[in-house]
């Protein structure tokens, strides 16, 4: 096993971890939650990073990589609705749209057609790894500050009081809880956006196969019966 897969490998370990860390709110959970969500995140980075640079791409790395991805913000997302962070049903739209855009990747592979991940999905997963930590370690940080400074805007900002009563809560917010917030609304948006971005791609290099029945998916494929 080269580097980039034993970095994915790390990443997918630590994901029982976050949770465990997270859901059992162990003695400074949010600190440890953070630390490890931020190592998982930074393994994202350097595992396709490093792939490239040494050339060390493999099958086994093109599957994982973004298992390990879902897996992550999956087990942050569900982690944070029982820390009542975030409303259940973003979390929902959210992985839904995951396990849909996986769903037809599959179909578009079964065809021979690949699509990659466009600008749309990668802000997306920033938006979404910015959020959570924000959502994690914002209660903590926004804490500190206020008790270092007394400023109102780590106890209770007043541009969040919107997304309060959209979300159902009655927590007070700090400064850099509402921007977690504010971020989970923009990843929701994004998520959204990019899934009708490659469902339009998808069905522009697939559609055609599915409609007359000459693919895989509908048909049998008539390259196999060629001469």
């Amino acid at each position: 096993m080269n580097l980039p897969n034993l970095l994915t490998l790390i990443r997918i370990l630590l994901v029982p971890i976050l949770v465990v860390v997270l859901m059992t709110r162990v003695q400074h959970h949010q600190i440890i939650g953070a630390v490890v969500f931020w190592a998982a995140s930074i393994t994202d980075f350097y595992d396709g990073y490093l792939a490239r640079k040494y050339r060390q791409i493999t099958v086994l790395g093109k599957l994982l990589d973004p298992l390990a991805d879902k897996l992550l913000i999956a087990a942050a997302l569900i982690s944070l609705i029982e820390l009542n962070k975030t409303p259940a049903w973003m979390v929902f739209i959210i992985l839904a749209r995951e396990m849909a855009i996986t769903g037809l990747r599959g179909l578009a592979s079964e065809e021979g057609i690949t699509i990659p991940a466009d600008w749309i999905g990668k802000w997306k997963l920033g938006a979404q790894i910015a959020a959570i930590s924000c959502l994690i370690f914002g209660p903590v940080l926004d804490g500190w500050l206020y008790l270092w400074t007394g400023l109102p805007v780590f106890h209770q900002w007043s541009v969040a009081m919107f997304f309060r009563g959209a979300l159902n809560t009655h927590e007070p917010w700090g400064l850099f809880v509402g921007f977690g917030q504010i971020l989970m609304w923009v990843s929701l948006i994004l998520a959204i956006w990019s899934a009708i971005v490659y469902f339009m791609t998808f069905w522009r290099k697939v559609g055609s196969r599915i409609l007359t029945g000459t693919g895989r998916l509908t048909g049998e494929d008539s390259s196999e019966h060629r001469p």
